[in-house]
């Protein structure tokens, strides 16, 4: 019945017959958490050919459309608010072409089409004896999602931003006409493209910079908090390929690591990196932990301690045996120990009912102390009035960094009218946090959430990430973003979406409609 309503709207939808029943789109955390708040119909894309008869369908009747690849959104600004929205789902278009590395040859490319995932491109390129690089985020991210939204990796020294991988796009307009742009950052185009929100339209094809396969080290060194604060942070991040920190608030300490490349031949292990799987055990123990935690802090320090003590040791198993490892450094395959995914025999925490929100801010890496300062007087503020915040994630508060990268969007773009150095690369801090379902809902001390947001762009020149920040908090970080960025945006924008089919929040609060 529900395959027979969702043919049935599709019909009338894409016709603009009248309206039809609208229902949310969630995002990868499941039923009540909207991407989307009302949708007309869902369509999952066969072929490329599928996405532009849609799309040309749509044009005609005005009708608007979005984009989806995994859903890997935490708030509801994916679409606009119109209910006859339909998303068009591009996973069952993932075919990959054309490889070509030439053996000796430092770089070479690939295509792949709009629902390839980093998982599905990295076990190809693999078996092709071949990687993606360093231009990597997460294994249930679409790499043409990733390259819409500003995805990245944390580095300073190599490129960290998804978009620095792609040598030209292939985008569904919104006249459903295929544009390819190549990359050049003398055209507009591109440099709108780049970060493009969807709002140009729908990414269906890229093609993108491959490299010869190679394994990497991980590391991990525990740090005090002071050490971070009050260091050389830059000094810490720049030298490595990619590398990070995890804040834990309430233990005042630091997690550091760090990555590299190593020959082929200095070690034998296949190390492969968890970083969303847990066991039912631990999300029993971790789901009922933190829902106490809602109204006690006690269970929030228990979190955050026990958390601690589990990330402090290698998230990491032998591949080829699905063993343990138990000691630093560990060694593998490029993407395997820089990314991973699932371990077989666990399930992602969303499955488990461990449900979250979050923030991402971006500022430049040469603010990074005093960035981070004010965060922890933040924290010492609420301590004064008897209440202690902790980190309530499986690894803490994630901070990340970005080399310079330039578009009209990009959280590590340079030369704004903000006056701030941006060119040495930018800190990310990436501040998860559970989201209840006992009660109202709320977090611990919930109005603490958006007052840092507020007081981080409030006080430095910062920018959003594009799936992590409420409306809210894009609203006020607009007026942080480059005026000149976003006047020649708008034209690219209006140039490729002349109707504004690809509407969304997000570029409604950028202004991008007015």
């Amino acid at each position: 019945m529900q395959t027979l309503r969702r043919t049935l709207v599709s019909i009338l939808a894409v016709a603009g017959i009248g309206s039809v029943s609208a229902e949310p789109y969630n995002t990868f955390d499941g039923e009540g958490f909207p991407a989307c708040n009302d949708v007309a119909l869902v369509h999952n894309a066969t072929s490329v050919e599928d996405i532009v008869s849609m799309v040309k369908d749509a044009a005609a009747n005005g009708t608007p459309v979005r984009a989806s690849g995994k859903g890997h959104m935490w708030y509801d600004t994916m679409c606009s608010d119109n209910p006859d929205t339909i998303i068009i789902r591009t996973e069952d278009v993932n075919q990959i072409a054309n490889l070509t590395l030439e053996e000796g040859a430092e770089s070479g490319s690939v295509d792949i089409e709009a629902g390839v995932t980093f998982l599905q491109l990295a076990e190809y390129l693999h078996a092709n004896n071949a990687s993606m690089g360093y231009t990597l985020v997460n294994w249930n991210i679409t790499m043409a999602g990733a390259v819409a939204m500003g995805g990245h990796r944390s580095a300073i020294r190599e490129d960290s931003m998804v978009a620095a991988g792609v040598l030209s796009l292939d985008i569904v307009n919104g006249n459903g006409d295929i544009v390819t742009i190549e990359r050049d950052n003398s055209n507009d185009d591109w440099l709108a493209a780049s970060t493009s929100l969807g709002l140009l339209g729908i990414i269906v094809r890229m093609k993108f910079k491959i490299y010869p396969d190679f394994k990497v080290f991980a590391i991990q060194k525990t740090l005090d908090e002071d050490d971070v604060l009050n260091g050389d942070i830059y000094g810490m991040i720049a030298p490595y390929a990619t590398a990070n920190f995890w804040w834990w608030p309430y233990m005042k300490k630091f997690h550091w690591r760090y990555y590299d490349k190593v020959p082929l031949t200095l070690s034998a292990q296949e190390g492969f990196q968890n970083t969303f799987s847990i066991t039912d055990t631990e999300a029993v123990i971790a789901k009922s932990t933190l829902e106490s935690g809602k109204y006690l802090a006690t269970s929030n320090m228990f979190f955050e301690t026990t958390a601690f003590s589990i990330w402090s040791a290698p998230n990491f198993r032998e591949k080829t045996t699905q063993e343990a490892i138990t000691e630093w450094p560990v060694y593998g395959w490029n993407y395997d120990v820089l990314i991973g995914g699932l371990y077989p025999d666990q399930k992602p925490e969303w499955e488990h009912g461990l449900h979250g929100k979050t923030l991402e801010l971006a500022f430049p890496v040469t603010l990074a102390n005093q960035m981070l300062q004010r965060v922890r007087q933040a924290f010492d503020d609420e301590l004064k009035k008897g209440i202690i915040m902790t980190s309530t994630y499986r690894s803490g508060i994630n901070i990340k960094f970005g080399r310079p990268y330039y578009d009209f969007l990009g959280q590590v773009t340079y030369n704004t009218s903000d006056g701030a150095d941006w060119s040495k690369g930018a800190i990310m801090f990436d501040f998860p946090s559970f989201k209840p379902t006992i009660g109202d809902g709320e977090r611990f001390n919930e109005p603490f959430y958006p007052k840092l947001a507020k007081t981080l762009i409030d006080e430095f020149p910062c920018r959003p990430h594009w799936t992590k920040n409420t409306r809210e908090v894009f609203g006020n970080a607009t007026k942080n973003l480059d005026p000149d960025h976003l006047a020649r945006f708008k034209v690219v924008r209006e140039k490729f979406d002349p109707q504004g089919i690809f509407k969304s929040v997000i570029g409604e609060i950028l202004g991008m409609y007015d």
